[in-house]
């Protein structure tokens, strides 16, 4: 069972930028990719980015631009660098990780984008 944990959310004026954190209880060496999804108040749960064991990244086009996903593999951490944050970012983030084809789901953690 694969433990994560996200961090870094809170309240930020549009324009502003966050750092989101998740950490994972198991190498990340050892999950094929983790990914950060998120929720909108009122809508699906919908994918942002993903990063693969081998580094290999992808972003959903809407944000492009605005996001980057990172990794640190010594701390077993995963980054989503937001920037240029708008009102209709504000969701609930989750951390999401994937290993022998099972899914795992962090808590989540709120960013309110709002001034």
């Amino acid at each position: 069972q694969v433990q994560l944990v996200e961090s870094g959310g809170g309240l930020v004026q549009p324009g502003g930028s966050l750092r989101l954190s998740c950490a994972a209880s198991e190498s990340i060496f050892a999950l094929n990719v983790m990914g950060w999804y998120r929720q909108p108040p009122g809508r699906e749960r919908e994918w942002v980015a993903t990063i693969t064991r081998g580094g290999n990244t992808n972003y959903v086009d809407s944000l492009k631009g605005r996001v980057i996903i990172s990794r640190e593999n010594d701390k077993n951490t995963v980054y989503l660098q937001m920037n240029s944050l708008k009102a209709e970012d504000t969701a609930v983030y989750y951390c999401y990780a994937a290993m022998m084809g099972n899914p795992y789901w962090g808590q989540g953690t709120q960013v309110t984008v709002s001034s």
